[in-house]
């Protein structure tokens, strides 16, 4: 009796060590997956955004000034309040900010994702559940339209120069990813999580993600532009590598 016993518990610990064993091996190959996708994804972002998309060959004067501007890790794309195509103060009224002032002559646009933008004023209040949502499609977006008074050149913010079709084309890019009510107007984000004085939010069109972050839009309004860009890039470095 007791050697049936002593067979059964021996049976027994065998085949609960080869189900641990396989848990361990199914475990180990998932992690490795993981880190493989993480090393990929870095190897393509550094990589991919060195490839140049040139600008595009036109004969028509290139008479509106516009702008690239990052904060280290955001891009903006910065065009002027008003010309005759557009002025956007009507839109996104100056008594959204702040500061309610008048009479700004720039505005900047950056998309990206609405828990990011309201809920994360520092790196240190970034929470795992607002990064994860950010990067699986599983969170809203937001547009953070600032104005300003005058842009200075540096590293930070580079100029450049649009012909009036390319500043249309690049004026419906943006307005296409405002999200509007059935009037067709832009849908303010009542909020006190706002960078400064002279800068409100909006809601917006499409979902962020690892694959399509702030800059890759931002890229992409360079590209309808017909501005120099990358083939793609998920990080302000991949634009502005191509305007030093």
């Amino acid at each position: 009796m007791y050697i049936d016993f002593f067979i059964i518990f021996i049976v027994r610990t065998i085949r609960e060590t080869q189900m641990m064993r396989k848990i361990l091996i199914l475990t180990l190959k998932t992690i490795g997956f993981i880190l493989g996708a993480v090393f990929l994804y870095i190897i393509l972002a550094i990589s991919i955004p060195l490839i140049p998309v040139p600008a595009e060959k036109t004969g028509d004067p290139k008479i509106i000034e516009a702008y690239i501007l990052t904060n280290g890790v955001h891009t903006d794309l910065v065009v002027p309040v008003h010309t005759k195509f557009i002025n956007w103060s009507v839109k996104l009224p100056y008594s959204n900010t702040k500061s309610k002032e008048e009479n700004l002559k720039w505005i900047s646009f950056g998309w990206g994702d609405k828990g990011f933008y309201l809920d994360t004023p520092t790196w240190a209040d970034l929470k795992f559940s607002t990064a994860f949502k950010a990067a699986f499609w599983l969170s809203e977006s937001a547009m953070h339209c600032t104005y300003y008074t005058e842009m200075k050149e540096n590293e930070d913010c580079k100029k450049i120069m649009l012909t009036e079709k390319q500043y249309q084309d690049l004026i419906k890019f943006i307005d296409d990813k405002f999200d509007k009510d059935s009037a067709g107007n832009y849908q303010f984000i009542k909020t006190n999580a706002v960078y400064g004085n002279n800068d409100a939010f909006y809601d917006a069109k499409g979902r962020y993600n690892f694959t399509y972050t702030c800059n890759t839009w931002a890229n992409d309004g360079l590209k309808v532009a017909g501005q120099k860009a990358a083939l793609w890039t998920p990080t302000d470095f991949g634009i502005f590598w191509h305007y030093q």
